[in-house]
Formats: structure tokens, sequence, C-alpha cells
């Protein structure tokens, strides 16, 4: 293990912390507001290239953390467009 590695698997593993965090509260809110969807999705992106990309690079923690990234961000938008019905359906 690297000291790197362990860091930047650090900082993944709490952005999905911080994203799961926006499920709940999206969730306690069921109210979609300043959220831009493009902007998740292409975060979302970004961390299924790190799910390809930190393997070759031996980067295991960094992987394991981008994995809770790409996890959490995928139920985010699941939950986003889900709100988002649910209120046009409403108006």
């Amino acid at each position: 293990m690297q000291i790197p590695d362990l860091i930047n698997g650090a900082f993944e593993a709490f952005g999905a912390f911080f994203v799961f965090n926006h499920c709940r509260v999206l969730r306690r809110d069921r109210c979609v507001r300043g959220v831009s969807l493009a902007s998740t999705v292409s975060f979302t992106v970004w961390g299924l290239w790190n799910l390809y990309y930190y393997p070759h690079l031996g980067q295991l923690l960094s992987f394991c953390g981008s994995l809770g990234i790409v996890v959490a961000n995928s139920v985010y938008i699941g939950m986003i467009v889900y709100y988002r019905r649910q209120e046009q359906r409403i108006t």
C-alpha cells in the first residue's frame, strides 16, 4: 500500500459518504432544488473511468473509494430523476 493511494482512497470514500448524505437529504425533502443532473452525471462518468484507471495504476484503495462514489452518484441520479417526475405529476 502506498501513501498516495491511501490518501486518494480516503478522499474518494469521504466523497461517497457526502454524496450519500445528499441522498438522505433528498429523501427527506422529496424535492429537487438547485441540483444539476448534468454535473452529477459527469462526476459519475468520471468515477466510472476511475474504476478502469485505478487498477492500472495498482491503486486498490482508490479503486474501492471510486466504487463508492459511483454507487452513491448512481443512487443520487436515480433519486433526482424519480423526484423530478413525482413533482411533474403533481403540477
